[in-house]
């Protein structure tokens, strides 16, 4: 690949990248044969100035990026600009400026862009700028074709309003140049009237000679932080090209909250109303966790949320009470009511906590409805405190499959079981759960859905979101405000203030007349009402900040219009038929007038034309939520079906699974000409548990052999040579090894020889064996096996005969399939990006984004035994390195089976 110049990162920005001889990659199929660069030219893109300036006043950013390059080469080059935002961000404008020429985009509604630029669409190009990156950003990108000699420069703005979230706002800045950069310049300016606390900058590549070149100048109202090492300096070792700079630097600070009325700020005929007081007790919470444990939750998910509850049980006050339920197909609970959380009732609890254990499917309707009730009941007979928080906290990580499975319905009997008295919190655990189900159930009911990313760190992600919630300081909080004075109001009344939160109102003001400017806050405390009093008076930013040439003056007006566009996408999901009609035109509306990129509208960038011809426009989309959780999949999605379904018709063949070779496991995507392979490496005698679907009680363990002694070449190579195979609710139990071939069934016991060709049908499985060669197992109604015997040579010096294992008609076992294999039966979802070479030149390496996270794979072979048990057929896979970590739940050990017929 070309030289890559990554210059740059802004608080809340990733890495700037411009490339030259970038690599031109259009299907990842090809992947091999797609190594093809847009120019061989040796000369070099000059990166001569970057700006990246973050401006944050009264916790609304302004960010402005400019980055400026010239091609030095005697050809034209293609120079690409990277950078990640963050996904709470509007993009308000970007352009391009090529000798002296301007290229500016422009904001219009996303239908009208669409049909617009239809040929754009057409070929996928819509939303080709802007992708998702990870759980906090969104990374835009765009390339340009520059003549030989000529600049070009860059620039990007977005805006957000910062959110407070355990007392601090916080600015993230995501910095991963390739190698050291001629200017490079983090700088963030922050103004806050109320007068700033701390203020904390930290990153996690600061090394001792990097940590003192960043500057922190703090004065009462402003904070100045800025980091700009020279090349020199951003160097792992003298004339080398590695950089140090590779990671998050990160801005932490809060402001000074000395008055309960909080900051109220009127600029330019707008306000804005910061609502946080200090030092107010803790509400006590009645908190019911509701907790899924159908097959889905399998292996490492089941156990990071055990971890988890038992973390926030011991963080439990006294003088809450709480409950647990957790449920599959059925539903169980600890106690029949909420209980006190003495440490004698929570040491109980923990013990029942470590008992959980996924079994079955996913009655999500009645399970939060046991929960209400619960609560009501406990209302009602006057077991809480009066003036406490009542809280429901779902977790789950699939689709309703179970009892009720309308998506309405649910909301509709959850909405009105709740009646208005409770919060519901949803968490939506990895990328299989319908987020947008959970994100409009619990802002329905006074509460909001967060995700749980598939990852190592998802306990400490549980615990995060549960600290945001778990001490309530008032509840039905309003904020006030005259009639004859301001109009176009943000929300102003919200269900609760937590610790560590905080309340923003804005809204525009009739007239400039503020003579009798009274605000009131009223909110139910504890023990006693929250009301508060006081005359809001306009401050005077040029006397404040004397020494500022202040150029974001409207900043009230730019907030208050955010804010506004936020809550009215909130509305158009949740409110009613009428009112998401009028919340979507009034969100159009106000995105247009104020050129920001929502999901309602589109950037329409059109770049210059270039020697082959006018270039396409591309648009930059806002993603929602949905869209980000799809491209955190990826653009394949197989469709899981009950075991009672009819078999699905295929448009291509449907996709296979199997594990064969060293051990090689398989996934075969025909619908998209891919595949994703990775081998497990273990000890010889080890037991993994292939498929476990506790729905039909199927199960089925694989043992692993080594070679018969340490080859030249040191290195041991293992295989599976015998499995064990349950269907508990047909009573069949098959073991298979490379001897022979067992089943029993109905208290009865078969045995067949490999050396034989034989066909046994039984009344719940059918055995077809071809001599020395397979053996298909179809299960009454269920899924086909078929295993493949691979002998060897009996007089060879290391190896063994060995079993391939492959899984048919997947599709006819149930969402709570699991496994190594039957993970994947529900379908994987990943993006491949990045393509550049390898090691090996016909293996190209590239980044895979599966799972919320980033994996380095690459582009290798493995082979598909089915038509030729003796050659195999050669398949290109995507491969995935260290046991497949990132790919599978959790880690290879966590498979690990105790016994051939052991589910756990």
């Amino acid at each position: 690949m070309g030289q890559r110049l990554p210059v740059a990162a802004q608080p809340g920005l990733g890495a700037l990248v411009i490339s030259r001889d970038h690599v031109a990659v259009k299907d990842t199929r090809g992947a091999a044969r797609s190594l093809q660069k847009r120019s061989t030219n040796d000369g070099k893109v000059e990166l001569y100035s970057v700006t990246v300036d973050c401006t944050v006043t009264s916790r609304f950013a302004h960010t402005v990026m400019t980055s400026k390059a010239l091609n030095k080469a005697s050809a034209a080059q293609e120079i690409f600009f990277e950078v990640e935002l963050p996904k709470t961000a509007f993009i308000t404008n970007f352009s391009m400026e090529i000798d002296g020429q301007e290229y500016v985009g422009e904001v219009k509604e996303k239908e009208k862009a669409k049909k617009q630029y239809e040929k754009a669409v057409s070929s996928g190009q819509t939303a080709g700028l802007v992708k998702a990156s990870g759980r906090k950003m969104e990374k835009f990108s765009v390339s340009v074709n520059i003549a030989s000699q000529s600049n070009v420069s860059f620039i990007l703005t977005y805006e957000e309003l910062l959110q407070r979230k355990l007392g601090q706002y916080e600015i993230l800045t995501r910095v991963k140049p390739k190698q050291p950069v001629q200017e490079f310049q983090i700088v963030a300016n922050i103004f806050e009237p109320q007068g700033i606390a701390y203020v904390d900058a930290q990153a996690n590549f600061l090394s001792n000679d990097l940590l003192p070149l960043v500057e922190k100048t703090v004065t009462e109202k402003k904070a100045h932080i800025s980091f700009s090492p020279t090349m020199d300096q951003q160097r792992k070792c003298p004339g080398c090209d590695e950089t140090l700079i590779d990671g998050d630097f990160i801005i932490k600070y809060d402001v000074n909250r000395a008055k309960d009325l909080g900051d109220i700020q009127l600029v330019n005929g707008y306000f804005v109303h910061f609502f946080a007081p200090p030092d107010l007790p803790r509400v006590p919470k009645n908190v019911v966790f509701v907790i899924d444990r159908s097959g889905s939750m399998s292996g490492i998910k089941i156990r990071q949320t055990r971890e988890a509850l038992l973390a926030i049980l011991q963080d439990l006050h006294e003088e809450d009470h709480f409950a647990l339920i957790q449920f599959d197909d059925t539903i169980s609970h600890w106690k029949e009511s909420l209980t006190k959380a003495t440490k004698e009732n929570v040491a109980e609890a923990m013990v029942y906590v470590r008992s959980i254990r996924d079994i079955g499917g996913t009655n999500i309707n009645d399970a939060v409805l046991r929960g209400v009730n619960m609560i009501l009941q406990d209302r009602q007979e006057d077991r809480l405190p009066k003036g406490s928080v009542d809280m429901i906290i779902l977790l789950t990580d699939g689709m309703p499959n179970s009892g009720e499975s309308r998506i309405p319905k649910i909301q509709e009997n959850v909405r009105e079981a709740i009646g208005g008295n409770m919060s519901l919190f949803c968490l939506g655990f990895g990328n299989s759960v319908d987020y947008v189900f959970l994100d409009v159930m619990s802002k329905q009911n006074k509460g909001l859905a967060r995700r749980i990313y598939e990852a190592s760190d998802a306990t400490l992600q549980l615990q995060g979101f549960y600290d945001e919630v778990s001490s309530p300081l008032l509840s039905e909080v309003d904020l006030r405000y005259p009639d004859n004075a301001v109009d176009f109001l943000t929300t102003n009344h919200f269900s609760q203030l937590f610790n560590g939160s905080e309340i923003v109102v804005a809204g525009r003001l009739i007239d400039n007349n503020l003579d009798n400017f009274m605000v009131e806050v009223f909110g139910q405390g504890f023990e006693e009402d929250f009301l508060v009093q006081g005359q809001a008076s306009a401050l005077e930013w040029d006397v404040m900040y004397p020494d500022e040439e202040y150029i974001f003056g409207d900043f009230t007006e730019r907030l208050w219009a955010y804010l506004t566009i936020q809550q009215l996408l909130e509305l158009s999901k949740t409110g009613t038929p009428d009112e998401k009609t009028n919340a979507t035109a009034k969100a159009l509306d106000m995105s247009l007038r104020y050129s920001f990129v929502t999901p309602l509208t589109s950037m329409v960038v059109t770049k210059p034309d270039t020697e082959d011809g006018p270039e396409n426009p591309l648009t930059a989309d806002k993603l929602t939520e949905e869209q980000r959780q799809q491209a955190e999949r990826v653009a394949y999605r197989y469709p899981s079906y009950s075991n009672v379904a009819a078999p699905p018709t295929y448009a291509t063949a449907p996709p296979t699974y199997f594990v064969d070779g060293d051990p090689h496991f398989m996934i075969e995507l025909p619908d998209r000409d891919d595949a994703l392979c990775f081998n497990i490496n273990d000890r010889p005698g080890t037991i993994f548990n292939l498929v476990r679907d506790p729905a039909s009680g199927i199960l089925v363990n694989g043992e692993i052999i080594g070679d018969k002694q340490i080859p030249p070449n040191g290195k041991i190579k293992t295989y599976f040579w015998r499995f064990g195979i349950i269907h508990q609710k047909l009573g069949v139990r098959l073991k298979v090894s490379t001897q022979d071939i067992t089943a029993f069934q109905n208290g009865k016991r078969v045995k067949l020889l490999w050396s034989d060709t034989a066909s046994l049908k039984g009344a719940n499985v059918d055995l077809h064996l071809t001599k020395d060669r397979s053996l298909m197992i179809t299960l009454r109604g269920s899924v086909k096996f078929v295993i493949l015997l691979h002998k060897v040579w009996a007089k060879h010096p290391y190896h063994r005969d060995y079993l391939g294992f492959y899984t048919l008609d997947s599709h006819l076992l149930s969402p709570s399939v699991h496994g190594l294999l039957g993970q994947f039966y529900k379908g994987i979802e990943y993006e491949v990006s990045d393509l550049r070479p390898g090691e090996v030149p016909e293996k190209p390496d590239a980044t895979m984004f599966v799972k919320g996270q980033e994996l380095n794979v690459n582009r290798g072979w493995q082979k598909d035994f089915r038509r030729d048990v003796k050659n195999g057929e050669k398949v290109p896979c995507w491969f995935i390195h260290s046991n497949g970590t990132g790919l599978i739940d959790g880690k290879a050990s966590d498979y690990i089976m105790s016994g051939l017929f052991k589910r756990f």
